[in-house]
């Protein structure tokens, strides 16, 4: 990614006071009008062709998530080879962009995994609070990169940004981007959760954004999945929206990443519709926009062999438990 100056952005030395006045400055969030787009956007329907493509992309825009405290060796190994092989009866599925797991299950993701070209993400950062020192926050993700994670999922201090300590939210976020580099001169990618379920406001996701692109977020992801309320269409918009204002002013391409409660092909096609719409098909691509999700494969894979057979499988066929 290409570097930029915060502080030419910003438009001064970065303090407090000059990122909560930039921030400030951002326009504000027309609520009614974001969720009407949505709403409306939700309901276009598509073509035959343009399923079987969509169901298609959606399992390459897939990280294929477990993230429980009873995650084990053997059940990490297990979503590994559903990657692997996502449908043994059709060989022309394609694979998801990565697993995503705890830190402590990278090594053995990356086993299990082997040659297949599917990256490893790892929850970093005190995963899914965040409450913990900066200290410890960097000693986990450490840890995650050294044990081979291709990404990094952190997650910000809402208490901080809530309290309108945005420095401390952007320090935390350089300081875990520069913990992500190797020795080797490549870089673990850095997607940083807002947990927008917890931001109070659309002025403030498209705030907490805007901060973390600052910072140097390579994908900016809607939720740890752990809250009451994760990804929406109307905040996954708005996140689009904020991407695509940072591509024109910058020229440089961040991506999104919803995550928690999308369940069904039909909402991951409802997603891929407004990407499309929002921030346009420079987005429409796993470099740029995934799905963190633990169930979603299995309805994509069913209704794929629908598609394609006329005959729906079983959902033990497809399950990963």
């Amino acid at each position: 990614m290409a570097a930029i100056d915060p502080e030419a952005i910003v438009g001064s030395r970065i303090t407090n006071q000059s990122l909560s006045r930039w921030l400030q400055s951002l326009p504000g969030v027309d609520k009614v009008g974001l969720e009407a787009k949505a709403a409306s956007l939700s309901t276009r329907s598509i073509k035959t062709t343009s399923k079987a493509w969509a169901l298609d992309m959606a399992i390459k825009m897939m990280d294929l998530t477990t993230l429980e405290g009873a995650d084990t060796k053997e059940r990490v190994r297990s979503l590994c080879l559903k990657a692997a092989t996502p449908d043994p009866m059709d060989l022309t599925t394609p694979q998801p962009a990565a697993i995503c797991v705890y830190g402590d299950m990278v090594a053995h993701a990356k086993e299990a995994l082997g040659k297949n070209k599917i990256y490893v993400a790892a929850v970093a950062t005190a995963f899914p609070s965040g409450r913990a020192s900066l200290q410890v926050k960097l000693a986990d993700t450490r840890d995650a990169v050294k044990a081979g994670a291709d990404e990094i999922d952190m997650v910000i201090d809402r208490g901080a940004f809530l309290s309108g300590n945005y420095l401390e939210v952007y320090k935390q976020i350089v300081a875990v981007k520069e913990v992500c580099q190797r020795k080797n001169g490549n870089h673990a990618h850095l997607k940083v959760i807002l947990e927008t379920g917890e931001l109070e406001t659309y002025d403030n996701i498209r705030r907490a954004s805007y901060l973390a692109m600052l910072a140097g977020a390579d994908f900016i992801k809607t939720s740890t999945g752990k809250v009451s309320v994760n990804a929406t269409l109307p905040i996954t918009m708005l996140m689009l929206q904020a991407v695509k204002d940072w591509y024109d002013q910058t020229k440089i391409q961040i991506g999104v990443k919803p995550a928690g409660g999308i369940r069904t092909s039909k909402d991951a096609i409802k997603y891929l519709v407004v990407v499309k719409e929002t921030a346009g098909e420079k987005w429409l691509t796993p470099k740029y926009f995934r799905f963190g999700a633990s169930s979603l494969l299995n309805d994509v894979l069913m209704q794929r062999q629908k598609l394609t057979t006329g005959n729906y499988s079983g959902r033990d066929y497809v399950s990963v438990d």
